[in-house]
């Protein structure tokens, strides 16, 4: 197919009209189904906004009460104002080169941003009212942490929403392509819109990459292996060797419920599953199922019996070892931890190791995602719940894109809508888009008990199978892997883990985010920090840390490496006392919810 934007201008009348005329007649129905299906506006993925009022009015009080910080943000504002005008006025009437700028915010990348001068001024005039308007917010003394939080992460919802670079008018990038393309690029842009709220059933669900680019099972999750056993709730799939011997202990694989395990098996290049397997684990992954109506009463319990616990039994029958080295990864960590210490008060020794990729057990701070918690919110995200039986995909999906908003919302509006672009092949967002659906129960009871409560940090704080939950119990070697931009388990509040668990720990941090820092192959870009040291204050680790370039992969292998050097001879899935029901990647995670 040719690039389209390659493509010379049109701009006959005549092939616009028709252009127009057959999105007018796709967005005629396209429009009706979206009015019907905003039942009401103030949802906003998992937030509830409206109560949101009531927190700006807390805000104009102490505002009004103590006018002194908005006073002087006016006058900063005033200042840097007339201080950016006179640079400009200098700039156009002087003839001496400035000296280039290199853009760090990567929506003003396009050079016209600097080296216009008007479009700079544009940029520049909006950088500092963005500035003004947050400082303003986070300087009003006086409102609770809870109402300040919202206020500011709403407050730069808004100022992320009205930068130039988001509008046709002034961004020189989409001007400079309405004038090349004879406005191809904003029709093109408009069908990209219609196809999204199609694809969304009338609720805008932005297209991030390339879906048709991607093939279970062909193309992406392709390391061999099979399902070896299956229940309501998981597929279990055990990974074809690569070595002629293997350790002797096998690796299970706990992934999130909230996405789809294959985040771990993308492509052969950055596959930490194959990676695992050409080491020598005998790997064992949880593909949890993308869960309807007929699962709402699924609690967290049920994941830890179902999940982990049928699983530990499966890997036994499957190999004939009883104890395995076990890797959660986000709520797959939280629910390992839970599984650890629940084994534990019972006696169990089945998990011998465990290793949590960036995941919380302490909840006291978790960033940004506590917008989205507090009682009130949470009453009205289970009353939704509950009326379908779940929460649904796209639900969540929003919540984690508005906490990276210019990069995982307002880049593909300008891409996709106003620059009228193809969609690119990209892995990792074709995974992010494959979102699941989350059990009521289940989700009440972690949101609830963990995020608004904290209770999993509290000795006994729940009780799991009649079991009381104490994370101290965990006395078993932990390797702990956080990442240093995680917006989603604040790699501080991670660290907080290794005062709770009473076992060897080891904490290495990784570069990058939730995702990309946990799926830093060897080769990949990233480097990682590492301090045997494990002080109180994650600051003072960080400080003390030693930094390496490359991928945190061999840090891990090496620790367990460490704890288990045994070989014995490699185990094909089906050589055990396990059948084989299908290949991998399985049924289960090919069961897609609109998002």
């Amino acid at each position: 197919m040719a690039d389209r934007s390659t493509q010379p201008p049109t701009w006959n009348p005549l092939v616009i009209a028709g252009q127009l005329h057959a999105i007018a007649k796709q967005s005629q129905s396209l429009m009706q189904r979206f009015a019907a299906s905003q039942t009401d506006a103030t949802r906003i993925g998992m937030g509830d906004t409206s109560t949101l009022g009531f927190d700006f009015i807390d805000l104009m009080t102490n505002m009004m009460s103590d006018p002194t910080p908005a006073a002087k943000a006016q006058i900063d504002l005033f200042n840097e104002s007339v201080a950016l005008w006179q640079k400009t006025a200098e700039r156009i009437w002087t003839t001496r080169p400035s000296e280039p700028e290199k853009p760090s915010d990567k929506r003003f990348k396009h050079p016209d941003w600097t080296e216009n001068a008007v479009f700079n001024y544009v940029k520049e005039s909006y950088l500092v009212a963005a500035k003004s308007i947050l400082s303003t917010v986070r300087d009003i003394k006086g409102m609770d942490e809870s109402t300040a939080r919202k206020v500011d992460f709403y407050t730069r919802q808004f100022v992320d929403a009205i930068s130039p670079s988001n509008f046709v008018a002034t961004n020189p990038e989409v001007l400079k392509a309405t004038l090349d393309t004879g406005g191809q690029n904003l029709l093109r842009g408009l069908e990209n819109l219609l196809s999204d709220l199609d694809r969304g059933d009338g609720r805008l669900s932005i297209t991030m990459t390339d879906m048709k680019a991607f093939r279970l099972g062909e193309n992406i999750a392709t390391t061999p292996g099979k399902i070896v056993f299956q229940n309501n709730l998981m597929q279990l799939i055990q990974y074809t060797p690569s070595t002629a011997d293997v350790r002797k202990r096998p690796l299970l694989i706990i992934p999130p419920w909230i996405n789809k395990f294959y985040v771990l098996d993308l492509q052969p290049k950055n596959s930490l599953i194959k990676w695992a397997v050409d080491q020598g684990h005998t790997v064992f992954v949880i593909s949890w199922v993308n869960p309807d109506e007929k699962l709402a009463g699924k609690g967290f319990e049920d994941y830890m019996l179902e999940g982990p616990v049928a699983a530990l039994d499966a890997v036994q029958r499957a190999t004939g070892e009883r104890q395995v080295n076990a890797v959660g990864y986000c709520l797959g960590g939280t629910l390992l931890a839970s599984t650890a210490a629940y084994l534990a008060a019972n006696d169990d020794d089945r998990i011998a190791s465990a290793t949590y990729f960036v995941t919380l057990v302490d909840f006291s701070e978790v960033g940004d995602m506590a917008v989205f918690i507090d009682k009130e919110q949470l009453a009205s995200l289970e009353w939704r719940m509950r009326e379908r039986g779940y929460l649904e995909a796209h639900d969540m999906a929003t919540s984690f894109n508005m906490l990276r908003a210019n990069d995982l919302i307002w880049s593909f509006v300008v891409n996709n809508y106003l620059l009228g672009k193809e969609h690119l092949p990209f892995d990792l967002l074709f995974w992010n888009s494959d979102s699941t659906r989350m059990p009521a129960a289940m989700h009440s009871f972690y949101l609830r008990k963990m995020y608004l409560e904290n209770l999993l940090a509290k000795p006994g704080g729940i009780v799991l199978a009649g079991t009381p939950i104490d994370l101290s119990g965990i006395k078993i070697p932990t390797f702990i892997l956080s990442t240093r931009e995680d917006h989603i388990a604040p790699w501080k509040s991670t660290y907080a883990a290794t005062r709770l668990y009473l076992g060897p720990v080891k904490f290495v941090l990784s570069a990058s985010g939730h995702m990309a820092g946990v799926i830093s192959a060897p080769g990949s870009k990233y480097g990682h920090w590492t301090n045997d040291e494990l002080p109180a204050d994650p600051d003072q680790w960080f400080s003390d840390a030693t930094s390496h370039q490359g991928s945190w992969w061999p840090v891990w292998d090496a620790w367990m490496t460490r704890l288990d050097d045994v070989r014995v001879p490699a185990r094909r899935p089906g050589g055990g006392n396990l059948p084989v029901i299908e290949d991998a990647p399985g049924g289960y995670v090919r069961v897609r919810a609109v998002a």
